[in-house]
């Protein structure tokens, strides 16, 4: 993102020099720039506000808490203890996900992922059609509550290596958050404005 903002500057400020600028001698490029000096300082100035405004925006989407992001009404995928594997993998499938919780009842159990599905069915040999999901489910699950931050969330999928998190408040379950999720807030208004910038350069 930041080589795509500073490719962005580049090509805003070339914008404005003449292609002569880049051909000529010496003494014609200092007249030149010199003739150019208040557009380009302006531009520039207009490059440097960017950035920092981006960078700003950058730790206010950190601050922000997932109640805020993932608001009530996201579907939340889920299987009973003794769903069969192959039925969960169908699930997941369908949805295009990566993880299953496995709720008894309103209960929270454990949580069925890929990697569930490959180093405690596939690598063990057993038959996903006849194994419970309860049998190679990860049992309880770290979970966060709604007002934990997008960057601490973030830190706690860095280090400890998860995918999916699930959002619990007083014992009910209100969303699953992916590490995809989470990328995805952090950089999508970043990648629209370096796109802004980048548009502005081309036509400058």
């Amino acid at each position: 993102m930041r080589r795509a903002l500073f490719l962005a500057a580049i090509g805003a400020v070339l914008g404005h020099l003449p292609a002569a600028v880049l051909a000529a001698g010496s003494e014609d490029t200092i007249a030149l720039v010199g003739h150019k000096a208040p557009l380009i300082i302006f531009v520039a100035f207009v490059i440097i506000v960017g950035v920092a405004v981006y960078f700003m925006r950058s730790r206010d989407q950190r601050a922000a808490p997932l109640a805020k992001v993932f608001a009530a009404g996201r579907t939340i995928h889920s299987a009973g203890p003794d769903t069969t594997v192959a039925e969960c993998a169908r699930k997941m499938a369908a949805a295009k996900i990566g993880a299953l919780v496995v709720m008894d009842g309103e209960r929270l159990v454990g949580i069925f992922t890929e990697r569930d599905a490959l180093n405690r069915v596939l690598a063990a040999g057993r038959d996903p059609g006849s194994t419970k999901v309860s049998e190679v489910m990860t049992e309880d699950p770290v979970c966060i509550g709604p007002t934990t931050t997008i960057g601490e969330a973030m830190e706690l999928v860095t280090q400890q290596r998860f995918r999916h998190l699930p959002v619990v408040e007083d014992g009910k379950v209100l969303s699953v958050v992916s590490s995809g999720d989470l990328t995805y807030w952090l950089v999508k208004d970043q990648i629209s404005e370096a796109q802004t910038l980048a548009d502005a350069a081309a036509r400058s």
